[in-house]
Order: C-alpha cells, then sequence, then structure tokens
C-alpha cells in the first residue's frame, strides 16, 4: 500500500498579542505589504491552500475573512492556532510559519519543503546555534497533531518545540541563518530594517 503525503496547506500564525513590539506583528509592512499578506503570499507558492489564524477580535481586520481560521482557545501559545487548523482540516499537513519572520523568503522556503518527509511527525528548519527544531517554520504532519493533541492532555508543557524535540521528525539546516530571525521587539524591527535596506 502506497504511502500518498497528505496536502500541504499553509497556516500564518497571526493570534499572537505582539506585547515586546508594541502593536500588531502581523500588519508591520517590512516588504511593502503588511507580513502577514507577505507570508500568505510567499506559502501559496508551495501549498494547496493558505489560510490565517487569528484571534476572534482580529477578524475585522482580514478583508477576506473566509481566509481566517479563528482560534478555538482550546489550548496555549502557539498550540492554540495550530490545533485550531488541524480541527477544520484534520486529514492535512500545515505549513506553519510564525508572522515574525522577516528575513524568510522563497528561496528559505523551498528549502524547507523540497525536504518535506511525509514518514516523520514534521519537517523543520533545525536552529543553527542550538540545533534545536524551529516549530514555527516547520511542516507538520497530521498524525503530529493528533499525538499533540494527547501530549498536551498529559503535560503542562506546552511548548511546540519541546513536542517537537522528543518526536521522530526530520531536521533541516537552512542555509541562511537570517531566515529565521524573529523580529520581536523594536529593536528587533530596526535591525530588520538595517537588514532590507
Amino acid at each position: 500500500m502506497k504511502n500518498e503525503a497528505s496536502p500541504l496547506y499553509g497556516l500564518i500564525l497571526s493570534g499572537g498579542r505582539s506585547i515586546r513590539m508594541g502593536h500588531d506583528k502581523g500588519l508591520i509592512a517590512y516588504h511593502g505589504s503588511p507580513q502577514r499578506e507577505y507570508l500568505y503570499n510567499l506559502a501559496t507558492q508551495f501549498c494547496e491552500a493558505v489560510h490565517y489564524s487569528a484571534r476572534k477580535d482580529q477578524l475585522d481586520s482580514f478583508p477576506d475573512k473566509s481566509k481566517v481560521i479563528v482560534d478555538k482557545n482550546d489550548y496555549q501559545g502557539p498550540f492554540n492556532g495550530i490545533l485550531s487548523a488541524h480541527k477544520e482540516y484534520p486529514g492535512v499537513a500545515w505549513l506553519v510559519l510564525a508572522c515574525d519572520l522577516p528575513l524568510l523568503n522563497e528561496i528559505g522556503l523551498s528549502e524547507l519543503v523540497a525536504k518535506r518527509n511525509r514518514y516523520k511527525y514534521g519537517t523543520a528548519f533545525s536552529n543553527q546555534d542550538s540545533g534545536l527544531p524551529e516549530p514555527l517554520v516547520a511542516i507538520w504532519e497530521p498524525k503530529a497533531l493528533v499525538a499533540a493533541k494527547n501530549y498536551l492532555e498529559t503535560t503542562k508543557n506546552s511548548s511546540p518545540q519541546k513536542f517537537l524535540i522528543d518526536s521522530d521528525i526530520q531536521l533541516v539546516v537552512s542555509s541562511s541563518k537570517e531566515q529565521l530571525y524573529n523580529a520581536n521587539s523594536m529593536e528587533d524591527y530596526k535591525l530588520v530594517q538595517k537588514k532590507l535596506a
């Protein structure tokens, strides 16, 4: 029996509170459009469908609400958005991208997608400094998300990274360390602006 790969959908995590940045990180226009739209358009090159993950109170900020999966608030942190998407479309794999990745580009994303291993729980970039998986620049296979639900019922740790560390996943070393740079504060924002200038 053939092991067919599940369809790959994109999920742009946009539901964070952006407390350190002081305003919505998904709306910052590093590339001439809101960052969440930039990542959405990037993901459409690799995925059969792409959705935003967002809080209910953010819904009015999206012109096309049909592209938004509203967080169901069954879990804490990023798992809230990821597992809300899994509940909507349980048979697909998700290319999960956090909205605070201003230096991620087509080349970087193509490296990850090209090395997708559907036989494992997921495929993730590894942090070049720590060697740990980056759960919010990763492909989550359906079986990983089923296992994650069970994991969250038996532990107090809601970290997607901790879950991936303990799971059978494919790690991918990015050709550019900057691809994984998270911009979470105004200092980060200014640094990214310099890099993009």
